[in-house]
C-alpha cells in the first residue's frame, strides 16, 4: 500500500467538507437553541471546533507543502536553534566535503521560515555544522566544520555563502577500519 501526500487541492477539498459539516453543526446548534434541549452547548462547542478545523484545513490548501531534498546531504540533528538568525547542527563523523557541502544547503532549506526574526532587519540566517569529539576519556569537545549564511527573506537564496574549515575536516578520526570476517 502506497501512501500518498495530500496536495494543496485535496486541502481545499477537505476544508469543503468541513464547511459543510460546520454550517449543519451550526444549524443542528441553532434549533437545539430554539427548542431549549439539553445538548444544545455542545453543538456550540462542536461548531467552534469545526470552524476552527475549517480555516485550518483551508490555509493547508492555500500553501503548498513542500521540502527540497539535496542529493548527497547526510543527516543532522539540531542542536541550538533560536527563531531568529542562528541555528547549530551536528553531524556525524566522519563526514567529508561533499557530504557536509550538501548537509548544510539541506539544513538551509530545512531551516527557511518566514516567521523567523530578523526578517525586518534583512540579517541572514546563520547555520553552523559541528560534530562533537572525545580527545580523551570524559571530555567531550564541539568541533565546527563549517556553516552557511542564507537570506531570511527569499525561499530560493542562490547567494547561499557556504563556508567550510577544510583545515578541521582534515582533523577529524578517520573512519573506522572494518575487519573482514
Amino acid at each position: 500500500m502506497s501512501l500518498s501526500v495530500p496536495t494543496p487541492a485535496n486541502f481545499l477539498q477537505f476544508a469543503q467538507w468541513s464547511g459543510i459539516l460546520t454550517l449543519v453543526c451550526g444549524a443542528i446548534a441553532f434549533v437545539a437553541f430554539l427548542f431549549k434541549w439539553g445538548f444544545r452547548f455542545r453543538f456550540v462547542g462542536i461548531t467552534g471546533f469545526m470552524g476552527v478545523l475549517t480555516i485550518g484545513l483551508f490555509a493547508l490548501g492555500l500553501v503548498p507543502i513542500t521540502r527540497a531534498v539535496i542529493p548527497g546531504a547526510g543527516r543532522f540533528a539540531t542542536v541550538y536553534d533560536s527563531g531568529a538568525t542562528q541555528v547549530v547542527i551536528t553531524v556525524p563523523t566522519p563526514i567529508n566535503e561533499e557530504t557536509l557541502t550538501a548537509t548544510l544547503q539541506q539544513a538551509a532549506s530545512d531551516f527557511f521560515s518566514p516567521g523567523r526574526l530578523g526578517r525586518a532587519t534583512g540579517e541572514k540566517l546563520t547555520i553552523r555544522a559541528r560534530t562533537v569529539l572525545h580527545p580523551k576519556e570524559g571530555v567531550s569537545q564541539p568541533f565546527y566544520l563549517g556553516e552557511v549564511k542564507r537570506s531570511l527573506l527569499e525561499r530560493d537564496d542562490q547567494d547561499m555563502e557556504i563556508t567550510i574549515y577544510r583545515d578541521r575536516l582534515a582533523q577529524l578520526p578517520p573512519p573506522p577500519a572494518s575487519n573482514p570476517a
